[in-house]
């Protein structure tokens, strides 16, 4: 998801040289530091149906990063007449980067992403085109509609689906309630989103606070065991430890803790000032703590799920995203 900002914030510097100016225009377009969020959907996935991460786990991020690419391309070609206006500093419309070659990258990185999807296996193609579809159907209709929250949940719901698909030898059934979570906290962060630019609403943004005091809630609650009658051992309601393949696999308590708290840390402050002045920083502000807090959050779901391998390296990722945003706006 991107949040707008005022038209003069983040402005590029001038005067870059010609190769290097491009490759700056292109970053800011493809929103580079973004891509860091991406990969812990895929492990996080993973993790929810016991499975290892592995070549086709890969080949799955792969396929997200392209699609998400694919995404922010997609965008701003949608958005070039309204960024002429509000953000005409953007690379479309202050010309650094050409219409045209926004829609030819979106589209090439479409085809990317379901021929690796395609190269994990019919099932992770299965998860990739609806997702594929979801993310065209965003940019082009539902963004500025009142389902557009939802097709955005949608789409970080499937990317999680994505990485499960391509690792799950079983299905993707034990997944669903992680991308579940997922999906409730981009639906937030994308409502707080909406009018960011002419302030935001007070009650989107108590809203916000809620469902992460919610998520939070259920991703440090023990797992409640489904029985043993179909053999499956037990499973969480956010995680499944102890399924076929991986039998006595079990949760991580304590990392994942921690990573929930990190995960509530970062969003809890900024969505509570929001919710008292709803002005466009401070919701700006609210609607960045949200992506970043989409790292912790995965790292949460894969310790739940009894990974906390994957969880540290998703965790890895964040401090490399923080560094790249301070020369490339991830928004």
């Amino acid at each position: 998801m991107s949040r707008r900002r005022p038209a003069g914030e983040g402005r590029p510097e001038a005067g870059l040289p010609g190769r290097t100016g491009r490759a700056r225009a292109w970053a800011e377009l493809l929103r580079l530091p973004a891509l860091f969020t991406v990969p812990g959907d895929a492990l996080a996935g993973a993790a929810a149906t016991s499975g290892r991460a592995n070549r086709r786990t890969l080949l799955a991020i792969g396929s997200s990063l392209c699609l998400y690419e694919a995404g922010m391309a997609l965008n701003d070609w949608a958005d070039r007449v309204e960024d002429a206006v509000e953000r005409p500093h953007r690379p479309l419309p202050s010309g650094r980067v050409h219409p045209t070659a926004a829609l030819a990258a979106a589209c090439a990185f479409t085809g990317a992403g379901l021929s690796l999807a395609a190269c994990a296996g019919r099932p992770a193609l299965t998860v990739a085109v609806p997702l594929a579809a979801t993310v065209w159907a965003y940019d082009l209709s539902l963004k500025h509609t009142a389902a557009g929250p939802a097709a955005m949940a949608a789409a970080r719901g499937l990317d999680l689906l994505l990485g499960a698909a391509a690792t799950a030898t079983s299905g993707i059934r034990p997944a669903l309630p992680s991308a579940a979570v997922l999906g409730a906290h981009t639906f937030a962060v994308t409502t707080v989103s909406r009018r960011e630019t002419q302030g935001g609403s007070p009650l989107a943004a108590l809203s916000a606070l809620t469902t992460t005091a919610a998520l939070s809630g259920l991703l440090t609650h023990p797992p409640r065991s489904q029985g043993s009658q179909e053999g499956q051992g037990s499973q969480g309601s956010l995680g499944t430890p102890g399924t076929p393949g991986t039998p006595g696999r079990s949760t991580s308590p304590a990392v994942a803790a921690v990573l929930t708290a990190a995960y509530a840390s970062t969003v809890a402050r900024p969505y509570f000032h929001a919710t008292l002045n709803p002005s466009p920083p401070l919701t700006q502000r609210a609607v960045g703590a949200g992506i970043r807090a989409m790292i912790p959050l995965q790292c949460a779901l894969s310790a739940r799920s009894g990974a906390p391998v994957a969880a540290l390296l998703t965790a890895a990722l964040s401090p490399l995203a923080a560094r790249f945003a301070k020369k490339v706006s991830v928004t």
